[in-house]
């Protein structure tokens, strides 16, 4: 059997996508993965959102329409600065500490960790954007 090798190999960050989260007069960056989800929730975008805080680790929004969850394992786990969708409560959450491996987690993309101005808001309203 022969194996043929790409001249230029395809590397995770050119399959992602960046985004800009607004909020506060401030931006954050981060990348969204190739994957069903993310795919689901940039067709969304840009989405104004309403952001709390949640246990003291992440914030979460409730979106107005479901993500596709093709292909996404039943549990995962959300290190910090991990974008993720959870299942159960539909909704988006921008995770700034690790919450450990639960079942409904989808991780889609990271943000940059400039967002630690998102840990000090209790609350905010957010704008999420495909970077140009």
């Amino acid at each position: 059997m022969t194996t043929t090798h790409s001249a230029t190999p395809t590397t995770e960050s050119e399959n992602m996508t960046a985004i800009t989260i607004e909020f506060d007069g401030r931006e954050v960056h981060g990348t969204l993965a190739d994957n069903a989800t993310a795919r689901s929730l940039l067709a969304q975008l840009p989405l104004t959102l309403s952001f709390s805080d949640y246990g003291g680790q992440e914030k979460i929004a409730r979106l107005s329409q479901p993500l596709s969850t093709d292909g996404a394992a039943a549990a995962s786990d959300a290190p910090a600065w991990t974008i993720g969708y959870y299942v159960p409560n539909q909704a988006l959450v921008l995770y700034y500490d690790d919450v450990g491996q639960f079942n409904g987690i989808v991780p889609i993309g990271t943000y940059d960790t400039a967002g630690d101005a998102i840990t000090r808001l209790s609350e905010f309203t957010a704008t999420i954007r495909k970077t140009s």
